[in-house]
């Protein structure tokens, strides 16, 4: 499938991948409105197709006392502000069938965690929402597996269907991209790389995820060099203190650099 039949990203002439970035979690609104800000600022001036992501409640979490959000409706208003401020589409985590249809109400592209794409009530009650659904490639799945997992979306008559691979889990602590994953689900649906989370480092013996954040830029160059049709970024102003997954987001400072090497790279392929 071809990204530019998904409705709710805007698309440009100028070849380039899109990108779906922000913070982990919203933590508040003037975070989000100040990330979204300096992000549509890069992704303009650079002609990418952007998409704000943002979790407005974190389900998956190392520890009980874990930060897990503000409030669902109130996180997810936040989503449609930023998404009504600066005319983007956003993309948030949902966990239940009940989440399906309550974030279908504010967002976008409603996006099936990697460790429940197997859960076929989960992906059909997105699906019929008629929202475009990103399905995060199972650590534990191979990419020739996503076929059906694309098919169940569409079979609810819902051809806005996308995959994201974010690493395969070979240990206990540690994950790997296989990036002869991509072209093989490039074959299914429109194709993301999860950079920063591929990069994380689960598991640890403090009950908080690791990550290598000094590994984002060479895994986002070798997906673009893959063909990645999308890019999939967390990224914060102060990492080191953000409520979730800091320990692998990229520094916001870094993102307008990363960005136009992406481009860079992505303008050569496009000329062979």
């Amino acid at each position: 499938m071809d990204v530019t039949k998904i409705p709710q990203i805007k698309h440009t002439k100028s070849g380039n991948f899109f990108v779906l970035a922000g913070p982990c979690a919203i933590e508040g609104e003037e975070m989000a409105l100040r990330i979204a800000e300096r992000l549509v600022q890069i992704t303009d001036k650079l002609e990418i197709p952007y998409v704000f992501k943002g979790s407005f409640k974190k389900a998956n979490r190392s520890r009980i006392d874990s930060f897990s959000g503000i409030g669902d409706e109130k996180a997810l208003k936040i989503l449609q502000k930023v998404s009504q401020t600066f005319g983007i589409p956003t993309v948030t985590d949902i966990h239940t069938n009940e989440d399906a249809a309550m974030a279908a109400e504010y967002v976008d592209v409603l996006q099936i965690p990697a460790f429940l794409v197997r859960q076929t009530d989960l992906v059909v009650a997105a699906a019929k929402t008629g929202k475009t659904v990103n399905l995060k490639k199972g650590q534990f799945m191979s990419p020739e597996s996503m076929k059906h997992a694309v098919q169940k979306v569409l079979d609810c008559q819902n051809e806005n269907v996308m995959l994201t691979d974010r690493g395969t889990m070979f240990g206990y602590q540690d994950m790997i991209v296989d990036f002869r994953g991509i072209p093989t689900m490039k074959q299914f649906a429109t194709t993301v790389l999860d950079v920063t989370h591929s990069l994380q480092q689960p598991n640890q013996m403090s009950g908080v995820t690791g990550g290598r954040p000094d590994m984002i830029e060479t895994i986002a160059k070798a997906g673009i060099v893959t063909g990645v049709d999308g890019i999939f970024i967390e990224t914060h102003f102060d990492p080191a203190n953000a409520k979730s997954d800091g320990a692998n987001m990229l520094h916001l400072d870094y993102f307008e650099d990363l960005m136009t090497k992406l481009v860079a790279i992505r303008q050569t392929i496009n000329q062979f």
